[in-house]
């Protein structure tokens, strides 16, 4: 019996034979009549207990059978109430992505509750941006009852959103009835959401390329649409996810071990699954962009916004991908992807991603760090080679930047850096610029390691002003800092996000994680990983030559400290590569998203 059990159960894919083994067990423990001894011989205590193990493994077959019945039967009612344009399965292709119903509708249960989507409209207002210069930022046009969220008032400046009148917003209206009810140049809606500090500075990166459209009239206004930024039900979901992201980075990056290769191998399992349970999401966040015209230009830097915008049936839809490990999980369906290196683009293809939904764009940066790669370039490369080799001038100090990321992981490991560092900072051979964006638990460990490793004359800048400042002064090449540790700490998200791009023009050094930063136009050290996909990005860095390998501990971060420190050919070699790079138009990738989307609307006018 236990070899015929074995025989059946082996054969996985049956579930006929899941069945008849129960039912095979179950007969042989009670055929007890027949005289061969060579039949099973059991005494009545273990011929009961297979018999009720039969009848559990029947019942549990059976209640599966049904929950996976009811789970398919859930899925397909979401997808038809409310029915919208977004097509995940024929994307992701069912017969090599088959949906595990049961694990969709669990999580996404679990990441709404059960809410019904909204069809109605969150109306919409603007204002221009506090922090950049021509860029309209939307909110909800009236405060929401109860909402604890800041919201600008008409007397402070705040525009009710028209992007096409009111003739526009008509569904009976075509596109190009509503693209001639606007401007003769289209607006550009940069759609994000503040998921970390990624997402929103690639989005910042796009607005710059945008807003230049804009001065040079090729585009209307930039408008920074933010979906946490829209107080709402909707908002309220997506917070509740980015708690729960930002929490499990923090804790399985300071546990490290065990739990952080757990928590880094499920963020490599972004299949057609969770590309299904997000375009779900997607879906409940129609509201918050059905206030737009379907044809205005959509650049978003979030896959969820994408969605969004595709189930609402908008016709311009660019997705920057991030990262550089393909998974179904950022790209979008019916829209166009932009990906920043071939490696992507091949592996999507082979995917199944159709090439009209796919392009190689470059990386996303922001027009400041592109237009003056020249300049900086040339800059850091003289202070790698003044002292060594009889170039004159003294040995200048290796600038290091050290930022923390959004989810504000990463604590163990960035102190026990600093701690590492501080000898060579005492010594007059680094100097450190520590950006603890927002996080208050990052700003006093770096005061606590300081503390503690004697570097206690340090200089504390807080706004977004003093960040600009204290650039400026370093762009002159005979300029240093008052100190040799600057430590960058803010209330806002703003600076938190922005001053790490502000410093990289004036920093010889980038020590970062491999996110998004992976793929600036910097020297970068590459330190240790929020997450197993994040490996492919500093592997990127390396072979373009702009980076180093992931150093995964202290020991091979010092060793390629000492690389940078004790000789120059390293940091020249990096800022000759990103020369290259540039000159390839590596670093073209928002200037090319904006582009594609001009001429995407230029087509449909």
């Amino acid at each position: 019996v236990l070899s015929r059990l074995s025989r059946l159960a082996s054969d996985h894919r049956s579930t006929f034979h899941f069945s008849q083994c129960a039912w095979w067990l179950a007969l042989s423990v009670w055929r007890t009549d027949r005289p061969d001894t060579s039949t099973m011989m059991l005494d009545e205590r273990w011929k009961n207990a297979l018999a009720i193990t039969a009848i559990v493994l029947a019942g549990l077959f059976v209640v599966l059978q049904a929950l996976k019945a009811w789970a398919r039967h859930v899925y397909k009612s979401w997808l038809e109430d409310p029915a919208t344009p977004l097509d995940v399965d024929a994307f992701v292709d069912t017969d090599t992505n088959p949906p595990n119903h049961l694990k969709v509708v669990f999580m996404h249960s679990s990441a709404t509750g059960g809410r019904k989507p909204e069809e109605g409209t969150v109306e919409l207002s603007s204002f221009e941006s506090p922090h950049v210069e021509g860029l309209r930022v939307t909110q909800r046009l009236n405060a929401r009852t109860g909402g604890k969220m800041a919201h600008v008032s008409a007397d402070d400046g705040a525009q009710p959103l028209d992007l096409g009148g009111s003739a526009a917003m008509s569904t009976r209206s075509t596109p190009r009835t509503r693209r001639n009810l606007r401007s003769s140049k289209p607006p550009l809606v940069i759609g994000t959401i503040r998921m970390g500090f990624g997402h929103h500075r690639i989005a910042y990166a796009a607005a710059s390329w945008a807003r230049a459209a804009t001065e040079d009239n090729e585009a209307g206004d930039t408008y920074f649409h933010d979906l946490l930024n829209i107080d709402s039900e909707e908002a309220d979901l997506i917070k509740s996810a980015d708690a729960f992201y930002s929490k499990m980075s923090r804790i399985t990056s300071n546990f490290g071990g065990p739990i952080e290769k757990l928590w880094g191998k499920a963020m490599l399992k972004g299949d057609g699954d969770a590309l299904r349970i997000t375009g779900l999401m997607a879906v409940q966040l129609r509201p918050l962009l059905k206030n737009m015209p379907i044809d205005t230009p959509i650049i978003a830097t979030h896959s969820l916004v994408a969605l969004a915008a595709v189930a609402c049936g908008f016709t311009n839809v660019i997705n920057l991908v991030i990262d550089n490990h393909a998974q179904f999980f950022v790209v979008v369906p019916q829209c166009l992807n932009l990906v920043q290196g071939p490696v992507n683009y091949q592996s999507f293809l082979r995917m199944g991603v159709e090439p009209e939904n796919l392009e190689l764009a470059g990386h996303w940066i922001p027009r400041d760090l592109v237009e003056n790669i020249p300049d900086d370039c040339e800059r850091r490369v003289e202070r790698a080679l003044s002292g060594f080799d009889g170039m004159g001038g003294d040995r200048k100090a290796r600038r290091i930047l050290i930022p923390v990321g959004g989810a504000g992981a990463q604590r163990a490991f960035i102190v026990k850096l600093v701690r590492a560092l501080a000898p060579l900072v005492e010594q007059g051979d680094l100097q450190l610029f520590l950006n603890a964006g927002d996080h208050k638990h990052m700003e006093k460990a770096f005061i606590k390691v300081l503390k503690e490793s004697g570097l206690t004359d340090y200089d504390v800048v807080t706004t977004t002003e003093g960040v600009n400042e204290f650039r400026d002064n370093l762009l002159d090449p005979d300029a240093e800092p008052n100190k040799a540790v600057t430590l960058f700490t803010f209330d806002d998200y703003f600076p938190a996000v922005a001053t790490t791009d502000i410093l990289s023009r004036v920093s010889d050094v980038l020590a970062c994680k491999p996110s998004e930063l992976a793929f600036y136009p910097v020297p970068k050290l590459m330190i240790r990983r929020v997450g197993d996909h994040e490996q492919f990005s500093a592997l990127r860095a390396a072979e373009l030559g702009d980076g180093t390998l992931e150093a995964r501990t202290i020991d091979v971060a010092m060793n390629f400290i000492g690389l940078f420190v004790e000789r120059p050919e390293l940091l020249v070699q990096m800022n000759e590569s990103i020369v290259t790079n540039n000159e390839a138009g590596i670093y073209d990738g928002c200037k090319n998203a904006v582009k594609i989307a001009l001429e995407k609307a230029a087509e449909d006018s």
